[in-house]
């Protein structure tokens, strides 16, 4: 590899770089655009060489951890006026743990697309409340507010298996002697 070879690679990146820039803060711009310069790289990618060069997403918009653009959140993003992402039904929502037990859930909002950290809607079920409670919350905000609902059973999987971590655990019982045991250790007691 020369060293031509090395400056072109970084003029590509750079191009990349300055084009999500841009990206991010033009509201007109297609979210397959977006998917098709950040897809081989981006913040949330992770790569595994083990299990035939799997491909997760660390993206907290992302429900099932793929890195695929049905679930990448940083692209789909919440739209109210009729376009063709509101059509097709490119919407995020989250599900994160809250941060004193429960489930904390996760939207975007229209406004402020160039600020990622005010573009963010979270709405928290706490450790206090019954789960189907949350489950029922989280259906009726997302169907409600138009999110998609092909994405409803995987956000209540989520939220299932975030509740049932913060569970505290039971210790196991102890075993009980049966049978022959059983007659040999109370004949124990009794002498």
């Amino acid at each position: 590899m020369g060293d031509g070879d090395m400056g072109t690679s970084n003029q590509l990146e750079l191009i990349v770089v300055v084009t999500f820039e841009m990206a991010l803060m033009e509201n007109n711009v297609s979210s397959d655009l977006i998917w098709e310069l950040t897809r081989p790289n981006n913040s949330y990618l992770v790569k595994r060489k083990s299990g035939g060069g799997s491909q997760f997403s660390r993206d907290p918009l992302n429900l099932v951890n793929k890195h695929s653009r049905k679930y990448e959140g940083f692209v789909n993003q919440k739209v109210y006026i009729p376009t063709p992402e509101a059509l097709t039904g490119h919407l995020a929502v989250g599900i994160q743990p809250g941060e004193k037990g429960g489930v904390t859930l996760i939207t975007k909002k229209t406004k402020h697309t160039s600020r990622p950290a005010a573009n963010m809607n979270r709405i928290t079920w706490g450790k206090n409340k019954s789960n189907q409670r949350a489950y029922k919350g989280i259906v009726n905000y997302t169907a409600k507010q138009g999110y998609r609902a092909d994405l409803r059973a995987e956000a209540i999987a989520r939220a299932s298996a975030i509740l049932e971590t913060q569970k505290p655990k039971k210790d196991n019982p102890e075993k009980k002697l049966r049978g022959g045991k059983a007659k040999k250790a109370a004949e124990k007691e009794s002498s």
